[in-house]
């Protein structure tokens, strides 16, 4: 089954203009079926935040044989890293930005 794991991330800093938020999706083949509860690990995940990621939804469409898993959002307050450089490791390790056209085709 086709996996797609979706996180937002944003920034929250004090000047609006500079908030940053991102949706972003990371796919692979799996025959493990996502169950909501679980705990995601992934390279791409900072420790200095977490160490895994909660899975809060899974919608599976059976028809085309993949899965979609909506996974905790992680809002950066006090950041220790900026959100370009967590963007740029997730990206690093198989993540991508969504675009809003594909966003509003899933």
């Amino acid at each position: 089954m086709k996996i797609n794991l979706v996180i937002f991330i944003t920034s929250v800093q004090e000047k609006k203009e500079n908030n940053r938020q991102e949706l972003m999706m990371k796919t692979f083949e799996s025959s493990f079926r996502p169950v909501k509860g679980d705990i995601v690990a992934d390279p791409g995940f900072h420790s200095g935040f977490h160490n895994g990621y909660e899975i809060v939804k899974v919608t599976i469409n059976y028809a085309s044989n993949e899965c979609y898993v909506s996974l905790t959002p992680l809002v950066l307050e006090i950041e220790e890293i900026k959100i370009e450089i967590y963007i740029e490791k997730l990206e690093a390790n198989g993540w991508r930005v969504v675009s809003k056209e594909e966003l509003k085709s899933m």
